[in-house]
């Protein structure tokens, strides 16, 4: 596993080699830009919008991390790029949301067809290239400087407008064209990095889901769609309170010690998979190895109803009230439980959309669904287990890249 401490020890060699003895100055955008953006009168209208032709036209809503989603455009038609050469877009111009979610930030690249903007983006574009470099531009305007002036020189509390006055005198750190080239070459290989882990784990997460639907048997069939070989029995439907133990949490509030040994097992600490954590120096109802945490309560269309987290070690962990513990039986795979039981619908069917949702023992005993022998269970299982390891991961990684480009971002420029 690539580490933290990896890609740390990279960057110093990377950044002494970046740095560059040669003097930064201050600069306003202005003289280094032009900013053009639809006026009132050259607005669009929405019915002017085509799901087809010739002319992209581009809205914010097509940023998607610093780039354009070519594939949700809408298109106008020719007399409409042609009313303002201005705001038709070239390779390696620079959009900023001025409306909206404003401070947004894109990058121009792989233009197939003629594009221009829709209203309440700024097209910017680079005065002199031998002067300024697209890319580093790009990545210091992404970064959170320009909104922490601009949110400094507005006047009105919440900006809701990005003012065109305020961001040409935005200033800007430029050092020599010979050293921007370098700090984009090096953010620009993190981005590469960041979007090849952030494709790896959406396709780990698809890969999950499409087990999800072919190894497990929908409610009416007794046999999944995908199975391990020398497996043919049919899977039997059973009652929870058929295969499990069922015990409520207690409230820990008066115990709470962020400097206990106990973990809290509470509603926020399963639906953020462990991240946020209470302590308790008192074992109220201590939770065993294999036990799974349940949660019984959520607002409306809440995230954390039904979701639950297997627990890893005895002594360790404390249930908190409106939180279930469920013990498998011996002829059960805790982790497949884990898996079957996590967000089920029929848990889900118990929330209205209107008042919370408070689940009873009878609502979670009650629980029907269609098992295999223990030997598939485990099998399963032990596939399931890989792909999380694989998933946590990527997501780790991810992690390690976002908090290195934060470093760069805060390092690279003076």
């Amino acid at each position: 596993m690539v580490t933290f401490t990896t890609y740390f020890s990279v960057l110093s060699i990377i950044f002494i080699k970046v740095r560059i003895n040669v003097k930064w100055e201050q600069r306003k955008l202005s003289t280094l830009v032009t900013l053009h953006a639809r006026i009132g009168w050259q607005n669009l209208r929405t019915s002017e919008f085509l799901d087809s032709g010739n002319y992209m036209l581009i809205t914010g809503t097509d940023f998607n991390n610093g780039k354009i989603d070519y594939s949700k455009v809408h298109y106008v038609e020719k007399n409409r790029y042609d009313q303002d050469p201005k705001l038709q877009l070239h390779n390696g111009n620079i959009l900023i949301t001025k409306d909206g979610t404003i401070g947004k930030v894109a990058y121009v690249d792989r233009l197939k067809m003629p594009a221009t903007l829709n209203a309440g983006i700024f097209n910017v574009t680079i005065k002199n290239k031998d002067e300024t470099n697209n890319k580093y531009l790009f990545n210091y305007l992404n970064a959170p400087f320009l909104m922490k002036y601009a949110t400094a020189e507005s006047t009105g509390g919440t900006i809701k407008h990005l003012n065109q006055k305020v961001l040409v005198n935005f200033p800007v750190p430029i050092s020599s064209i010979k050293e921007q080239n370098k700090i984009s070459n090096l953010l620009e290989i993190i981005n590469k990095l960041l979007s090849l882990q952030q494709r790896k784990l959406k396709q780990l997460k698809q890969l999950k889901k499409a087990m999800l639907q072919q190894l497990f048997v929908d409610k009416n069939c007794k046999q999944p769609i995908l199975r391990f070989k020398n497996f043919n029995d049919n899977w039997e439907e059973r009652k929870l309170s058929d295969i499990a133990n069922y015990r409520n949490g207690k409230a820990h509030e008066q115990y709470i010690d962020m400097n206990g040994i106990y973990t809290v097992v509470n509603s926020k600490f399963i639906s953020t998979n462990g991240k946020v954590k209470k302590f308790s120096n008192k074992p109220i109802e201590l939770l065993k190895k294999g036990e799974i945490a349940f949660v019984l309560s959520d607002v409306p269309n809440g995230k954390a109803l039904a979701k639950t987290y297997l627990i890893d070690s005895d002594n360790k962990y404390s249930l908190n009230q409106r939180i279930a513990g469920i013990t498998p039986s011996s002829d059960i795979n805790s982790y497949f439980l884990y898996i079957l039981m996590n967000r089920n619908r029929y848990f889900l069917k118990f929330d209205d959309g209107v008042g919370q949702t408070n689940l009873s023992k009878k609502d979670i005993e009650e629980f029907k669904e269609n098992y295999p022998l223990f030997d598939e269970q485990q099998k399963i299982a032990n596939l399931f287990s890989k792909i999380q390891t694989l998933i946590t991961l990527r997501q780790d990684n991810l992690t390690q890249l976002t908090t290195l480009k934060k470093y760069l971002l805060q390092n690279l420029f003076i």
